[in-house]
């Protein structure tokens, strides 16, 4: 089996190729990888095994049409977690997101339908349903992005959608709560506070921090994935939830205690425009139609990572992510 990975580069895409390739998923045994990766800030080759066997890396942009277009033939499957996906960057400079998520996406599915490529996942979030003060989004919820980022997923699942229903293309999307793990990128919420907290430095908390976000970990996330791209229906939506919903300030509350900072170490910060108040996925679909049950909890991922970024210091020890504190 030959897979494109897009986006592989960063952080979910990574874990997924280093479990892939290290043999994680045993349908999956002796897979080829190609990783695509534009290696913007938030691509890292250093998230990747170069040199293993079966990993093919190439340095591109998915809005090349040409290249994906060349690229694209001998793959048996794709899947797309290439996005620029930090909401802060989108309400400041939105273009690059629906460049990149839409056209993107676009190009991909264009190039995968006249490779006739067997079968396509393509990854998306829980922003695309806006926010839920009660409940749980079930996938036949409406679309009510709130911020650029989302909007610009959104668009992408409806080009999706649309390569499902007018060419009968074999795929499918998936729709995760908020991501945490080792290698992230130090401008999301858990990463930027704790390598910050790690500094000795404050961490910035939007408004009263009630927010509310429901967490999986990145291991659990493309374990999901990848029984949506083997077992899961062409043309369906999956929500990946993790089941564990806190608000902001219980998870900083955290932080603070396994970084060893007190609770001057947290500065308000105006809030953000037009943050979401709570996400909330429903996760019934993926359940029972695909065996899926995330793994890890919050109180044994959430102390591991932070572990890990401690015992990584080479990482991240740069100049610190602006001050916005992201999700």
């Amino acid at each position: 089996m030959r897979i494109l990975v897009t986006g592989g580069a960063g952080f979910i895409g990574s874990h997924y190729v280093r479990t892939l390739l290290a043999g994680g998923y045993r349908d999956a045994a002796g897979a080829r990888v190609t990783v695509l990766d534009k290696l913007t800030y938030s691509g890292d080759l250093r998230n990747l095994p170069m040199g293993a066997p079966g990993l093919e890396f190439v340095h591109g942009d998915i809005c090349d049409a040409d290249l994906v277009r060349d690229l694209m033939p001998g793959h048996d499957a794709v899947v797309h977690f290439a996005a620029e996906s930090h909401v802060d960057r989108s309400i400041d400079a939105a273009t690059e997101f629906f460049r990149t998520n839409v056209l993107g996406t676009q190009i991909l599915l264009d190039a995968a339908l006249h490779s006739k490529v067997g079968r396509v996942v393509h990854v998306s979030t829980d922003e695309v349903y806006g926010s839920i003060s009660a409940g749980s989004w079930t996938e036949e919820w409406p679309l009510a992005p709130n911020s650029p980022y989302a909007a610009s997923k959104a668009g992408s699942d409806l080009v999706a959608r649309s390569y499902a229903r007018t060419h009968g293309l074999d795929v499918s999307v998936s729709r995760c709560s908020n991501n945490y793990g080792p290698y992230q990128h130090t401008e999301k919420l858990i990463p930027l506070f704790t390598t910050r907290l790690l500094r000795g430095e404050q961490v910035p908390l939007y408004g009263d921090g009630r927010n509310v976000r429901e967490w999986t970990h990145v291991d659990d996330h493309c374990r999901a994935v990848h029984l949506i791209l083997t077992k899961g229906r062409a043309g369906e939506v999956y929500n990946v939830g993790g089941g564990e919903e806190h608000p902001n300030t219980a998870v900083v509350e955290r932080l603070l205690d396994l970084c060893g900072a007190d609770p001057t170490a947290v500065l308000r910060v105006a809030d953000r425009p037009g943050h979401d108040l709570r996400y909330s996925l429903d996760g019934t679909k993926l359940r029972e139609e695909l065996g899926y049950e995330p793994l890890i909890p919050f109180a044994d991922g959430l102390p591991a990572t932070v572990a890990w970024y401690r015992d990584t210091p080479d990482r991240w020890q740069q100049p610190a992510a602006p001050a916005g504190a992201p999700q």
